[in-house]
């Protein structure tokens, strides 16, 4: 079973774990293997300042913690998804598209989602454009996406 629960400090270490293998997966297959990742990915003093300063939830499978999601609330009804990650061994299973469901759920009275992601995250794009999100504009080396409800 598949659910979110607000991440606490002491989920701080598995969740950076995760955040690490997540996205230099990614880079590694899409960047030309040059591994990067955003700020704080890697980092538990990170993870547990924002769920200090965010909406932070854990992504939970059958009880265990296999990704994580950021929301920023710019106000009551615009979004921002700071980040989304799943471990690289749950992917391709439509367990993000699930989470994407769920995190909106939890929003109801949102009625705009906007995001950044690489420039060279194909798969990203790919996924973001999926689950309903419009590429809007460059910015430097980052797509910016929304999403109207």
């Amino acid at each position: 079973m598949l659910t979110l629960e607000k991440a606490r400090k002491n989920d701080a270490q598995k969740l950076a774990e995760i955040q690490k293998a997540s996205f230099e997966d990614e880079s590694k297959h899409f960047n030309n293997n040059e591994i990067v990742g955003p700020i704080g990915y890697d980092s538990i003093s990170w993870q547990e300042e924002m769920m200090q300063n965010c909406e932070y939830f854990k992504v939970l499978f059958n009880g265990e913690i296999i990704g994580g999601a950021l929301i920023f609330v710019e106000c009551n009804q615009v979004h921002n998804l700071g980040r989304l990650f799943i471990d690289p061994n749950y992917k391709n299973q439509g367990i993000g598209t699930k989470v994407m469901e769920k995190i909106e759920s939890k929003f109801p009275d949102s009625t705009e989602w906007w995001l950044d992601t690489p420039s060279w995250s194909v798969k990203n794009h790919h996924f973001y454009s999926k689950c309903g999100f419009t590429k809007v504009r460059e910015e430097g080396d980052l797509y910016i996406f929304e999403k109207t409800l």
